[in-house]
C-alpha cells in the first residue's frame, strides 16, 4: 500500500496524531522519556515501555495528567525478546491500534577493545541491536495485521554513523547495525505502508549520560568530548531536541521519508 498524498492537510493535521497508538521503550527517564512526552503532547495514547517499572508507572501518570490522553507503562527488558512481545500486546489491546514504535532502551559500553570480553559485547549487542530487531519485527507484525501502515523510529547515535571515541567497539557495533537495520527494514516494509527512520543523537545531556560522563553542561559546552569533538551550535544537546525530531518522523510531517538516519549532533559530525 502506498503512504498517502498529505499535500493538502494543515499542519495542526500533519503533527497531530490522535488516534495514534504508540509505544516508546526506555521511556521512563531521559531522551525516551522526552519522546513520550511530544507524542503524548500531539494526541497519541503512548505505552511507557522500560526495566524500571516504578519509574515507568509514574511517568506513565505524569504524562496522562498533564495532557489527558491515555498513557500507560510496562515493566521491558530489550534483551528479552518476550517482554518485547508483551509490550507490543498490551499496547494493541489497550489502545486497539498499534501506529507508533519507538526503539530506544539500550545501554552503554566504556570498555577498550582489549578490556572489552565477549560477554560484554554479546550483551550490548542483545539489548541495543537484536532489542531493535524485535521490537520492529513485533510492531510490523501488528501493523500488517492491521493494513493501515505505522511508523518504526529507531534510536541510533552518532556513534552509528562514525567512530567515536576509545572504548566504544561494543556500543559503537550496535549503533552502526541499528544504522544498518533501518535501511533494511525500510526496504522490507514500505510496500506495506509502514516506515522506518533512524535518529542519530550526538552527546545530549539526560539524567543517564550526566551520572556516566560526571560532566556538567558548561564544561561540556566549552571543552570538545574526546573522541567526538563540540556542537557547533553554541550549546550541547538536551533531551528535547531529539524528542521533537522523533514527533516529527512519527507524524504525517515526515510521510515521504523512510529508511533514512537524522543525524542529531549539533554538527559534532562536520
Amino acid at each position: 500500500m502506498p503512504v498517502p498524498d498529505v499535500s493538502d492537510r494543515s499542519l495542526d493535521q500533519l503533527i497531530s496524531l490522535k488516534g495514534r497508538g504508540a509505544v516508546v521503550t526506555g521511556a521512563a527517564w531521559g531522551l525516551g522519556k522526552a519522546a513520550a512526552r511530544r507524542l503524548a503532547e500531539a494526541g497519541a495514547s503512548v505505552l511507557i515501555a522500560d526495566i524500571d517499572e516504578e519509574a515507568a508507572a509514574a511517568t506513565a501518570r505524569e504524562l496522562a495528567e498533564r495532557f489527558g490522553v491515555d498513557v500507560v507503562s510496562i515493566r521491558l527488558d530489550a534483551g528479552d525478546p518476550a517482554s518485547i512481545v508483551a509490550a507490543a500486546d498490551l499496547a494493541e489491546s489497550r489502545f486497539g491500534t498499534l501506529d507508533i514504535w519507538v526503539n530506544n532502551a539500550g545501554i552503554p559500553s566504556f570498555q577498550p577493545l582489549l578490556d572489552l570480553d565477549v560477554e560484554e559485547f554479546d550483551t550490548v549487542l542483545a539489548i541495543n541491536l537484536r532489542g531493535t530487531f524485535v521490537g520492529a519485527r513485533e510492531a510490523a507484525g501488528r501493523m500488517i495485521a492491521r493494513g493501515q501502515g505505522g511508523v518504526i523510529v529507531n534510536v541510533a547515535s552518532l556513534a552509528g554513523v562514525r567512530g567515536i571515541s576509545e572504548g566504544q567497539a561494543a556500543y559503537c557495533s550496535s549503533k552502526h547495525g541499528v544504522v544498518g537495520l533501518t535501511k533494511q527494514l525500510a526496504i522490507e516494509l514500505g510496500g506495506h505502508g509502514i516506515r522506518v527512520l533512524g535518529v542519530a543523537p550526538g552527546f545530549s545531556l539526560t539524567e543517564k549520560t550526566m551520572f556516566i560522563a560526571e560532566w556538567d553542561e558548561e564544561t561540556i559546552r566549552n571543552c570538545p568530548i574526546p573522541g567526538i569533538g563540540g556542537s557547533r551550535v553554541g550549546r550541547v544537546g538536551v533531551a528535547d531536541d531529539i524528542a521533537r525530531a522523533i514527533l516529527f518522523c512519527a507524524s504525517d510531517m515526515a510521510m515521504f521519508m523512510t529508511g533514512s538516519t537524522l543525524l542529531l549532533e549539533g554538527g559534532m559530525a562536520a
